[in-house]
Order: structure tokens, then sequence, then C-alpha cells
């Protein structure tokens, strides 16, 4: 892994300039991603948030080709790009070596996008798929998405007398890309940058589909203050909302344990999409949502062992 200084010298790839909101998660991730890898990289992203923010015409915050696709297709369209990276290379027509990476939201890959990711990573494309996960589709109102957490506040599952905000469980993506077979899946958090750039290099190593999860605070549909974002994501690791752990060709490995594990109240009090759960009469609630975290951190630590 290399030392601050030298990814203090290597060549930014994600700059300044684009119009993310003030603390958005995406663009930490984003220009995290981009430091870690120092080799010629190729990024597709699908329409969202970081695509929005960051191409507003004519301007670009990337220094690399750059791709948009349309919202549910970012893994076909890099497939294809690395389909014909690989061909052009046997002709002899290429050299170097080139990384290939797309870029979604939880709406883009957990939902529309599944199947696109699905078909990439069975047919085994040589790329790195990063979910830039802010639990709603953000760009196009704060909708619910099957990554929402239960019962957080949007504008598709509001809080009120009928449902107290979005009423399923989150979807484990995760496990469904493990599912797959692919070398590499990874969970992680902007607020541990070590983590994310070791997590990338090891995935570009692989030769093959590789895929990280990772948790990107959106100050908007959250509800929080700018500056919180590096400590929101970190208090998901605390509270085992969001462990970080990788999948290495099949094997588990749990990359970090929290010393005292904390509440999930504690991650929920910084947030105001969940600040009905603070009231009394919402008390069953808060204790079943602990439940389910409990539960998924033991089944997590059992396959870990």
């Amino acid at each position: 892994m290399p030392s601050l200084k030298q990814l203090a010298k290597r060549e930014e790839k994600f700059v300044s300039g684009h119009r993310l909101c003030p603390g958005c998660g995406a663009g930490i991730v984003a220009r995290l991603v981009m430091l870690a890898i120092d080799k010629p990289v190729v990024v597709g992203c699908a329409t969202g948030c970081l695509e929005v923010a960051s191409t507003i015409f004519p301007y670009s915050s990337w220094k690399i080709p750059w791709i948009h696709s349309a919202f549910e297709n970012v893994a076909a369209t890099i497939s294809g790009v690395e389909t014909a990276y690989r061909a052009l290379k046997k002709q002899g027509k290429i050299s170097k070596d080139a990384v290939f990476v797309a870029f979604g939201g939880d709406g883009g890959t957990y939902d529309i996008g599944l199947q696109s990711l699905s078909g990439a990573a069975e047919r085994g494309h040589r790329m790195l798929y990063i979910c830039y996960d802010n639990q709603a589709y953000m760009n196009t109102g704060i909708q619910r998405s099957s990554a929402t957490p239960k019962c957080a506040h949007t504008t598709t599952s509001p809080v009120g007398k009928v449902i107290p905000g979005k009423k399923q469980w989150s979807k484990n993506l995760p496990e469904i890309m493990v599912a797959h077979g692919i070398p590499y899946v990874a969970t992680s958090i902007p607020g541990r940058w070590m983590d994310l750039i070791n997590k990338v290099e090891k995935a570009i190593k692989f030769d093959g589909f590789t895929f990280i999860d990772v948790l990107s605070p959106c100050r908007l549909g959250w509800g929080y203050e700018p500056s919180l974002t590096l400590e929101i994501s970190r208090l998901a690791v605390e509270t085992c909302i969001w462990p970080l752990y990788e999948v290495i060709e099949g094997k588990y490995k749990l990359n970090y344990r929290p010393k005292e594990k904390k509440p999930v109240v504690e991650w929920f009090k910084l947030q105001r999409r969940f600040r009905h759960l603070l009231k009394p009469e919402n008390e069953p609630l808060l204790e079943e949502i602990q439940k389910e975290v409990d539960r998924r951190w033991e089944e997590l630590l059992s396959k870990c062992e």
C-alpha cells in the first residue's frame, strides 16, 4: 500500500470544480479510488449524482477517458470497453496495461442496474465496479431504494401515521456478488481512506470482475451537517451497521472489529431521516433494528472464522 507521501505525489484523476454538495461522500470516494489506481484507467459512470455533478457540459472533473451510460447499464458499457481493449491488445494495436472502473449509485447498482451488474460478473470481465451507496435515489428526489435501511424516511417511504419510514430491510448486495463466484468482493467507507485505497489496489490485480460497496453519506438525503460526513461513515462501522470486510476467492476476512460495539441509536441520532425513531413510542422499532444488526454481525463473524 502506498504511503501518504506517495499518494500526494500522484496525479489527481478526479479534480476539483465539480458541483457535488458540500460534504458529499461520492466525491471523496471517487477521488480516493482514482488515487489508488496508478495506471491508465477508463471510467464509466451510471446516471446519478456523481455523473451529473462532475460533468456539466462543457466542463469535467475527470482527467481520464470517461463514459456516461444510462442509469441501468454502466456495467454493460464498461464490459464492452474492456472487451474491445482485449481484442485490440491481442491484435498488437495496444500495448499498455489499463484498468477499467464502473461507478454506480445504489439505485443504479442494487436496483435497476442489477441485471447489467450480474451479467458482467457472470461473464468475468476484468473490471472493478464501485457502488457509492448513499442508500436512496438521491439524484432524482430522495426516493427509497433496496439499499435504504428499514425505517428511514424518504419521499416514497415517508414517516407518518401509516408507515414509520421504509418497511423493508436493506438488500445485502455484497452477499449476492459473492454468490456469483467472483474473485474479490469488499465493503468500505470514505472515513477510512487507507482501507478503501488498499481494497482498490487489491481488486484491480485480479483477472476478473471485482466489486466494492462503499457507504457514501448524503448530507441532503440523510439530513446532517456537511462536516460530519466522515464521522458518520465511521460510526456506521462502529455500530456494525456497515461492517468492513472482504471476500477473497470465497474466503471471508474481517478488516475491522470495534473495540466497543456501539448501539445503532448512536448512528441514528446524527441523521434527520431517523429522528422519528428517537421518540419513546418507537422504541420497539429501535429494538427490532438492533436485533437484526446484531444477527447480521454474528453471521458475518461466523463466516470470517
